[in-house]
This record gives C-alpha cells, sequence and structure tokens, in this order.
C-alpha cells in the first residue's frame, strides 16, 4: 500500500526529483516506510511513491519498480491478492528476471511487460498505479474495478500530474485551488462528487475500472477496462441452496485471500452480519487469535443504540484478541480539521470520524492491515431505504395518472422540498426512483440552498446528469434489467467508490493502516450480480442470500437481529455543542463566498438533522483545504 505522484511533462517545464519528491511526501502517512522517486534523463516524465510495507517487506522491493532493462516504470498502490499465482505463470513462460522475493509490485511490472494493459484481467485485487513505458513513451493511468483506490490527475500548462492525493496536486505552484461549482451542484445531491469530476476546479479522478493512455506529445485517451457486467454468468438454472452454497465459496476465497500479508492483518467488527462473517471467515484454520476492532458511544444514543454488546458476543465466538474504544463528541469536535484535511474533498458520511478511530486502534494493537464489511448490503440488498424505495418504484412503475396534478398540488401547499415530491417528480419525468444509496438534498431543496448567482448559472442543471450514463449502460448491459439490479449497479458505480470506499480509504491511510474489502473481490461481484431478483429478493426480505449463505458460520442471534448500520450519533450531538460549532462555520463560509444563500443555510441548521452534516463538511473542507 502506498501514495503515488508523478507528472509528464510536454512543454517546457522540466520534471525534476524536488518537485516530484515534495508531492510524494505530502502523502507520507500512507507510505510511513520509504520513499522513492524517478525521473527520466529528458525530465520529461517522473514518478514517486511513499512505501506501507506490507508484501515482500525487503529494501528490494521499493518503489519505483522496474524491468529488467528500465523501460518499464511503476509506482503502484494496492494489494495484487494472486499476485504469486501470476509470477508462477510468468516464470513458467520463461523470458523475466526477477529482483525481489516475492513483490507483487515487480509481479505487476512483468505482467505488463508480458501481456499489456490485458494484464488487468488476471489481477485479483485493489490498485490505483502509474506506469511509464518508455518503449512507446506512453503514461499509463489505472484504477481497480471497483474503485477501491483512488487516482487524481489534472493537466495545466502543458502537463499531466496525478497522484493518490488531491493534497499533493495542490502542491504545484500553477495548480488552481478553487471550488468547481457544477461538481459541487452534485456534491449537494450526492454527499460526494462523482467521478471523474471533484470539488476542485481541474482536478479530476479516475472512475472504478477505468484507465488513462496519456501520449508524450500530450494526448490523452480514456477508457473503461472493466465493467461489473463484464463477468456475469446468470444463475437461472441454480437452485436457491446451491446459490448460498456458492456465494459462502466466494465469500471464505476472497477472506483467505485478503489475509495474505507479511505483516499482522486484524478485522474491524462491528457486530452485524458483514463484520461477523469476515470475522469468522478468517479464524477458520488460525493457530493465534484474530485481532477485531470495535467503537461504541459514550452513551446509549436513541439514533445509534449500542452493539458493542454484538461485537463483543462475536468476538468470543471466535476467540478474538478483541480491542475496543469509546468516542464521544468531544473527540468528534477534536477531529473535525483533520477529517477535512484527510477527506480532501468533502466525503459527507459521518462514518468517517469512528472510521478513524478504529483504523487507529488497530494501528496501535500492532496491525497494518483490516479487513472491513463494506460492499455487503449493495450486492445482497440490505438497507431498509432500500426496500422502501423499491416499493415506491414498484408503485411508480403502475403508470397511475394524476403525477403532474400532485405535483401541482405539493407545490401550492410549500411542500415541493421534500422527498415525496421530489420521488414523485421522477416518476412524471420518467426516470428511476432510485438515485443512489446516499441522497443529501432534494432538486428543489438544493437550489434553494445555492446561492441567487448560482441558481442562475446552473439552472439547466440537474443531477440526473450525471446518472443518465450509468442507466445507458445498465440497460444496455444488465441480462435482468430489474429494479433491484438498477441500485445495486448504480451504487457500485457512485455511492461505493466515491463516498463509503473513499471515506475508508482517507481515513484508514491517515493512520498508516490498509483496509481490505472481501465483499468486493471482483469474483462475488460478478456471483451477486449472477443472481436472479426472484431468488435475492423474493419478497422485500434484507439480505436473504448472505443471511442464508453464513447460517451457521455465525450466531443466529447476529444473523436475525434488525439492520443496525454503523452510525454516528449526529442528531443528538447538533443539540449540543457541535450545532453550535456547525453554526458557526457554515456562516463564516457563506460571509467569505458566494456559493450558499445564507438566509436559506442558516434556516436549514435551525433543525438538527443530516443536512448540517453535509454543510459542516463542506464549510470545513473550504476552511481547511480551499482557504488555507
Amino acid at each position: 500500500m502506498c501514495g503515488v505522484a508523478g507528472a509528464l511533462s510536454w512543454g517546457t517545464f522540466e520534471v525534476s526529483e524536488p518537485y516530484v519528491t515534495r508531492m510524494r511526501d505530502a502523502m507520507t502517512h500512507r507510505g510511513p516506510d520509504g520513499g522513492g522517486t524517478w525521473v527520466s534523463d529528458d525530465a520529461r516524465v517522473g514518478l514517486g511513491a511513499r512505501r506501507l510495507a506490507i508484501i515482500d517487506l525487503s529494501r528490494a522491493a521499493d518503489q519505483p519498480v522496474s524491468n529488467e532493462d528500465g523501460r518499464v516504470q511503476l509506482v503502484y498502490n494496492g494489494e495484487i491478492y494472486n499476485h504469486a499465482a501470476v509470477r508462477a505463470e510468468l516464470e513458467q513462460l520463461g523470458g523475466h528476471t526477477f529482483r525481489t522475493d516475492h513483490s507483487d509490485t515487480e509481479t505487476l511490472v512483468h505482467a505488463y511487460e508480458q501481456w499489456g494493459v490485458e494484464c488487468l484481467h488476471r489481477m485479483r485485487g485493489m490498485f490505483a498505479f502509474a506506469l511509464w513505458d518508455a518503449q512507446r513513451r506512453e503514461l499509463l493511468l489505472v484504477r481497480d474495478r471497483v474503485g477501491i483506490k483512488p487516482l487524481y490527475y489534472t493537466v495545466h500548462h502543458e502537463r499531466l500530474v496525478f497522484a493518490s492525493e488531491i493534497k499533493a496536486l495542490l502542491l504545484d505552484p500553477q495548480q488552481e485551488r478553487a471550488v468547481d461549482e457544477e461538481s459541487l451542484f452534485h456534491y449537494l445531491s450526492f454527499l460526494c462528487v462523482p467521478a471523474p469530476r471533484t470539488l476542485f476546479r481541474g482536478v479530476r479522478k479516475l472512475a472504478p475500472g477505468t484507465l488513462l493512455r496519456v501520449s508524450a506529445d500530450g494526448a490523452i485517451r480514456e477508457q473503461r477496462w472493466w465493467d461489473a457486467w463484464d463477468d456475469v454468468d446468470p444463475l437461472t438454472r441454480t437452485g436457491d441452496g446451491e446459490v448460498e452454497r456458492r456465494v459462502l465459496d466466494e465469500l471464505r476465497t476472497s477472506v483467505r485471500l485478503r489475509k495474505v500479508s507479511d505483516v499482522p492483518v486484524g478485522v474491524f467488527l462491528s457486530g452485524g452480519v458483514d463484520s461477523s462473517t469476515n470475522a469468522a471467515l478468517f479464524s477458520e484454520d488460525e493457530t493465534v487469535p484474530v485481532k477485531t476492532f470495535s467503537i461504541g458511544y459514550d452513551e446509549n444514543y436513541p439514533s445509534y443504540p449500542d452493539e458493542l454488546r454484538f461485537a463483543r458476543r462475536m468476538a468470543d465466538e471466535v476467540g478474538a484478541d478483541h480491542h475496543e474504544r469509546i468516542l464521544s463528541l468531544e473527540d468528534l469536535l477534536r477531529f473535525l480539521p483533520e477529517m477535512a484535511r484527510l477527506q480532501d474533498e468533502p466525503v459527507a458520511d459521518p462514518v468517517c470520524f469512528p472510521l478513524y478511530y478504529v483504523s487507529a486502534l488497530a494501528r496501535d494493537a500492532g496491525v497494518t492491515v483490516a479487513q472491513a464489511g463494506e460492499g455487503a448490503d449493495e450486492l445482497f440488498f440490505g438497507y431498509p431505504s432500500w426496500r422502501t424505495l423499491l416499493r415506491l418504484q414498484r408503485a411508480d412503475d403502475l403508470r397511475v395518472p394524476g403525477k403532474t396534478l400532485g405535483l401541482a398540488a405539493l407545490r401550492a401547499l410549500g411542500r415541493d422540498g421534500g422527498r415525496p415530491y421530489e420521488y414523485l417528480r421522477r416518476g412524471a419525468e420518467g426516470v428511476p426512483v432510485f438515485w443512489g444509496g446516499a441522497e443529501a438534498f432534494m432538486e428543489t431543496q438544493k437550489r434553494r440552498l445555492l446561492s441567487p448567482r448560482l441558481r442562475r448559472e446552473l439552472a439547466g442543471l440537474t443531477s440526473w446528469d450525471v446518472i443518465e450514463p450509468i442507466r445507458a449502460r445498465f440497460e444496455e448491459a444488465a441480462w435482468e434489467p430489474s429494479h433491484v439490479n438498477w441500485m445495486t449497479y448504480l451504487d457500485l458505480r457512485l455511492r461505493l467508490p466515491e463516498l463509503l470506499l473513499m471515506r475508508i480509504d482517507k481515513m484508514s491511510m491517515g493512520v498508516s493502516l490498509e483496509a481490505r474489502v472481501p465483499f468486493l473481490d471482483h469474483h462475488l461481484v460478478a456471483l451477486a450480480l449472477s443472481i436472479p431478483t426472484k431468488v435475492k429478493v423474493p419478497d422485500g426480505e434484507l439480505k436473504r442470500v448472505l443471511r442464508r449463505a453464513v447460517r451457521g458460520v455465525i450466531p443466529d442471534e447476529l444473523i436475525d437481529r434488525p439492520k443496525q448500520g454503523f452510525r454516528v450519533p449526529v442528531e443528538e450531538w447538533l443539540l449540543r455543542e457541535l450545532g453550535a460549532r456547525t453554526r458557526e462555520e457554515v456562516a463564516a463560509m457563506c460571509a467569505q463566498t458566494d456559493l450558499l444563500d445564507p438566509a436559506e443555510a442558516a434556516r436549514l441548521l435551525e433543525r438538527p438533522g443530516r443536512e448540517a452534516w453535509y454543510l459542516l463538511n463542506l464549510a470545513l473542507w473550504w476552511k481547511e483545504v480551499v482557504a488555507a
């Protein structure tokens, strides 16, 4: 695991070692175990990396890594879990000289040498990397299939600059530090900015499963190298029991692969089905107790009842070496500035807070890698809100007349800012009700919140503009274009990579910990999308296939308890000091920018709710990162 950075110039700018190293070292937290820089003799291209040593701890595995003649240079962030099998195939083919004992980075270099970009389809893992091919005079930037690892880039002054974090790009003195206002509009919809945009004007990010080819003359070509439908094999003739068996087998393989490490590995444990399954499968065939890590709060809050007893129950079940930390409002208030700096751009999910502290808890216990449960709810229909939206969508399918009249009536009653109006509007316009598993402000509400200037300038914009191309791909490629599959596919393309996976990447790497997500192995993703909807969600039952698959693996009381997501009691805390802090930060941003309507923002903050957190995230980012 690493932080990577570099640049390619096709103008008068010369890429230098200090230039690359300065960007590289802005991400020392991503790689405290060493750093390296390579710059070409003609000063056209440079690559740098900070290393968190996990596979092959020897200095020979330090980056950048090259092939035998130096034609290929690579900096790489991630882990390839099947690297030993790929290396064995390369050694059997012959023609490759390995300088390391078992570096997955060097395996990737020789795999590219052997198969070109087609080597990506052999890799089972998470990665974001930059590769310079001197023979082709081409820089290759690649992001993994699901978007577990980030990669940002910017093009200005006849050069392309890239990095694992935006803060590294901002060290270029000619990089503009300004808000992308169209991206702000979408942030207010999705709690994050959908790829390829970011909240910084001119800074972009690779979308999941995407690669960028940059020629020495500055020509840039982007292509999608993987899509979730590519590996699907519909299970239309497979019985329910066999489906469940295959899910458990694939999960068992995925967890086992993510145990591959030369440093200690642990498990984040909430006591829910997903993390408990990780802990149970991880413990199989282990001779020493698995280290597990849980977070609780100083009170039993109504919005988030304490679930540490469930985590302890699972820890006892597997005989874990269990660790806990109790968090308070005071911990959150101290953490807010650091949270904004680590996020780079707002990731407006309050779970960033406990994720940081559970990562720190693991690191303090001597663990460098931890497995987490992200992705299970999206693949196996695990959210109660999804069930509600599915019912709304099915009701909308009935094509009941009078939607336009209903919209007019709601407007006349002044109720055009809420979710009922928005869902009815979508139905009337013939677009899906589901726009993602995390929606912040509805379209009408959002326009009221924008400043008068932005209302005018963004008048023709809608967040459907972001979703429409994803919908087009879904309708083109989905073997079963059901509403359930749409919900999974959209979240795989938007909410998971740009919100949930970024919150865990940024917070865990903030304390130099690598997080691995077994439920998002691409083989398991393909299997989940191969399950017919009538099997996966026959009667609206949440996570039916997964719960049945793991019965007998984890205790029934954990399988059968009601769904309780990993949350933060922000509603209660907004009634305390967090509310005053939020009003102060948002008011300061409104006074110094022309982004939001101050009166509307103040009105919204009068009633504590999650929307206040979304605005606080934005205000902190502007203060700590943009205006700094």
